[in-house]
C-alpha cells in the first residue's frame, strides 16, 4: 500500500475528522471559556476583592523608562503574574468542566447495553442436532 493510499485512508475513516473537530470544538470552548471569565466571573469577584482587578497584578522589575515627549525608550520589567492566575482560573473551569462531560458521557456509555451477539453457525447447528437426536430418543 503506497504512502499516498494509506494517508487517504487514515484521512477517510475520521481519525483525521474527528481529530480536527475536536481541535475546532476545544478552541471555540476555550473562547468561550475565557470570555465567560473576563466578562462575567472577573468582574462579579471583584467586589468581594475590594474592587481589584486581578489581570492589573504585576511585579514591576525594572521601571519604563520615557522619553520627555513621551515615547518609550524601554518599556522595563514586568512580570504580569495577574493575568497568569486568570489563565490558571480559565484552566481549571476549562479542565472541570471537561471532566463533567466526559464523565457524563462514560455514564451514557454504561447505560448502553450491548446486544448479545448470535451464537456461532456451528454451535445453532449443534443445538439443533442435540434436539433432533432427542426428540428421536423421545419417540422410542
Amino acid at each position: 500500500m503506497g504512502m499516498i493510499s494509506e494517508f487517504k485512508q487514515f484521512a477517510v475513516e475520521g481519525n483525521l475528522v474527528d481529530m480536527a473537530v475536536g481541535f475546532v470544538m476545544g478552541s471555540a470552548f476555550a473562547t468561550v471559556t475565557k470570555d465567560f471569565i473576563d466578562g462575567v466571573f472577573m468582574p462579579a469577584l471583584q467586589p468581594v476583592m475590594g474592587g481589584i482587578d486581578l489581570s492589573e497584578w504585576r511585579m514591576v522589575l525594572r521601571e519604563a523608562e520615557v522619553a520627555a515627549d513621551g515615547t518609550v525608550i524601554d518599556p522595563g520589567w514586568i512580570i504580569n503574574w495577574g493575568q497568569f492566575l486568570t489563565s490558571l482560573i480559565t484552566f481549571v473551569i476549562v479542565a472541570f468542566v471537561m471532566f463533567l462531560i466526559i464523565k457524563g458521557m462514560n455514564k451514557a456509555k454504561k447505560k448502553e447495553e450491548a446486544a448479545p451477539s448470535a451464537p456461532p453457525a456451528n454451535e445453532v447447528l449443534l443445538a439443533e442436532i442435540r434436539d433432533l437426536l432427542a426428540r428421536q430418543n423421545a419417540k422410542m
